[in-house]
This record gives structure tokens, sequence and C-alpha cells, in this order.
């Protein structure tokens, strides 16, 4: 299956109605600034290691686990319920 990020995620399940995968860039330009992402602004998710995650966009989606006092934020809405099914096999892996 080819990965479209506009409507699929990199779990291969498809994104919530508008929305797209929260994959980091390290930049991202528009018409009137540029912004770049810092190592305090993203994570790696857990669940599809060598993700990395705007963590601003991962809660404003709804996209974060807590686990025995951690959060983690999640690349994209396939990686919540495998997180969920086993959190102490994914927080190991962040």
């Amino acid at each position: 299956m080819a990965h479209d990020p506009a409507t699929s995620s990199c779990c291969h399940a498809p994104a919530p109605a508008g929305r797209t995968d929260l994959l980091a860039t390290t930049a991202t330009t528009t018409a009137t600034a540029t912004t770049t992402t810092t190592g305090d602004d993203v994570a790696q998710c857990p669940v599809m290691p060598g993700s990395t995650v705007n963590k601003a966009d991962a809660e404003a989606a709804g996209l974060v686990r807590d686990h025995e006092g951690q959060r983690y934020w999640l690349c994209c809405a396939g990686c919540g319920p495998r997180f969920d099914a086993d959190p102490a096999k994914y927080a190991v892996t962040a």
C-alpha cells in the first residue's frame, strides 16, 4: 500500500476525516513565515520508531497517551489502539 499522508496514516489505517499524519518536518514554510521544529518540540512515536512527531500537533489532535507518569506522543490515529493494547511494550521503545 502506498503511503499518502493526505489520506492515510503511517500505520496504513485511514486517517480521521480532515486529518493528516503528524510526522514532523524540520522546517515549514508558509506564505508569511518559516517555522523550525526544535528538539523540545518533537518526540518519537513509540509505536512507529523513527517517526518524529510535532508535540503540539499531536496534543491538538488528541494523539497522546500517558503511561506510568510519562507522556507519549503518537504519529497517527492508527498508533493509539496499538499503544492502548500494550502500553508497557511501547513505552520501553520511546
